[in-house]
């Protein structure tokens, strides 16, 4: 199976983003990218090409970045999306968290990579469905298309709204970690959450 990628560009006045990247990965794909500890921006190095292309001849635009300022809430109208974030860090077993499957409805931003608006890729993830609430917050993340908007309010007041460029999916073996957690010259968001088939046995999804 394989997996989701979106980019796109941001505006609005100091807050225009450049490149938004939503990755529909499974869980399982999760804890394979993220044993240890989550790797940390690197500095000065771009991020790795995908598999998949954005949309010809799509707009590339100057964007400015905003200083550090909390994800507190983000909307995705095209998908139903208006949902609160909660920081997260790193489990004890070096995974990355996520969200407790009974607050399905919340999205989780990695509270070590940036910010929302800042220069570098800022990490938002999300459940694909819990057993407790049937569909969650990300459930139809791979249905957004190239030109979809994403707004991320800040916990300052500040508004960074991203359009969405490209989604792609990956199997959890090809987890693109520089892709979701390389350096980025510009600001960027990656949101993550599940996908492919739900494999019983291990009880998670194959991307």
């Amino acid at each position: 199976m394989s997996t989701w990628l979106v980019r796109g560009r941001r505006g609005r006045r100091a807050l225009t983003a450049a490149i938004v990247l939503l990755a529909v990965l499974g869980a399982g794909m999760l804890s394979a990218a993220l044993h240890g500890s989550p790797p940390q921006p690197a500095s000065n190095r771009a991020f790795g090409p995908s598999t998949d292309s954005a949309r010809p001849g799509y707009p590339r635009t100057a964007v400015s970045a905003a200083p550090p300022s909390e994800p507190v809430h983000i909307t995705i109208p095209r998908i139903g999306v208006d949902a609160d974030v909660i920081p997260l860090g790193v489990a004890d077993d070096g995974t990355l968290e996520v969200p407790p499957l009974q607050r399905a409805y919340l999205t989780g931003w990695y509270r070590a990579g940036p910010t929302p608006g800042e220069v570098g890729n800022a990490v938002i993830v999300g459940h694909v469905d819990s057993r407790e609430t049937g569909p969650a917050v990300f459930y139809r993340l791979g249905a957004l298309r190239p030109g979809d908007g994403i707004t991320i309010t800040r916990a300052d007041g500040s508004i960074a709204q991203f359009t969405v460029e490209k989604a792609t999916r990956y199997p959890k073996a090809s987890f693109p970690a520089d892709l979701v957690y390389g350096s980025n010259p510009k600001p960027g968001l990656r949101l993550i959450t599940c996908g492919g088939r739900f494999d019983r046995r291990a009880g998670s999804y194959l991307d």
